[in-house]
């Protein structure tokens, strides 16, 4: 077995020099990817990770593997033009990540004991702080830009890695029925920026259920999403067949196809 993983790290060592000398030969000779910026090729990262994104989420492997290197070869672009610029370079980028990995890990690489995954949740935590380029507060290290069920999984992460969390588990739920319970007054007021307040603590209290839960709430909800478009595109693709309309027709007679379409969820 070490044989194997030693012969798979030279190989992935000898592909990886290929790849640094491809991404030579392009900024020296492809217009594209000489006229390519840090601030030119952010979309197209954006694009890439979301592409990797969609092939894990429908369990694709050959996909996965395909938007795995293509995230790569932007984290190489991204080091070459830095490079370029005397900034850094690749051997720092891995050079970095390797020492923080050992750094954030002293429950293999110390003294640290550790009984659970979520001990070494709030290690990782506690010691991104400590670091001399590293968070200078809690809630520092999450990104603005992050989507908003996102960010609001990553602050609950963060602050129940220092302590701030339900003693137990199943206290969040008087939570969600109070955010609700608030939710629904505003709705009787009919004062729409309140609502909007309300509605907001209704699903951070939602999401902070499915964290202590286990469950993703960004992959649950897409999901969701995408079982709901398959459904509908069910029931629009039959209604057509049939001559119909949707706009023609009534919701109890869309709903019968809607159950129908729930036979193909799985």
């Amino acid at each position: 077995m070490e044989k194997n993983r030693d012969l798979l790290r030279q190989e992935a060592s000898n592909k990886f020099s290929e790849l640094l000398k491809i991404m030579d030969e392009l900024r020296e000779k492809c217009p594209w990817d000489k006229s390519q910026t840090f601030e030119s090729m952010r979309p197209l990262t954006i694009e890439e990770t979301y592409e990797l994104s969609d092939s894990i989420l429908e369990n694709d492997f050959n996909s996965t593997g395909k938007e795995l290197g293509d995230v790569l070869l932007h984290i190489v672009f991204y080091s070459k033009m830095a490079e370029e610029q005397s900034q850094f370079n690749i051997s720092d980028v891995i050079e970095n990540l390797c020492k923080k990995l050992i750094r954030r890990h002293p429950h293999i690489y110390g003294n640290v004991k550790v009984s659970n995954a979520n001990e070494v949740v709030e290690n990782w935590e506690q010691i991104k702080m400590t670091e001399k380029d590293g968070n200078k507060t809690v809630l520092s290290g999450v990104p603005k830009s992050l989507p908003a069920l996102i960010k609001a999984n990553r602050i609950q992460e963060k602050v129940r890695a220092v302590g701030f969390d339900w003693e137990k588990r199943s206290q969040v739920w008087d939570k969600v029925q109070e955010e609700l319970n608030e939710f629904k007054q505003e709705v009787e007021h009919m004062d729409r920026e309140n609502m909007e307040k309300e509605f907001g603590d209704f699903l951070f209290s939602v999401v902070n259920a499915a964290r202590l839960y286990g469950i993703e709430p960004e992959t649950a909800l897409e999901k969701t999403n995408r079982k709901f478009i398959k459904r509908f595109n069910y029931l629009e693709s039959k209604t057509i067949k049939q001559g119909h309309n949707l706009t023609d027709m009534s919701l109890d007679e869309m709903n019968v196809i809607w159950e129908e379409a729930k036979q193909f969820d799985n």
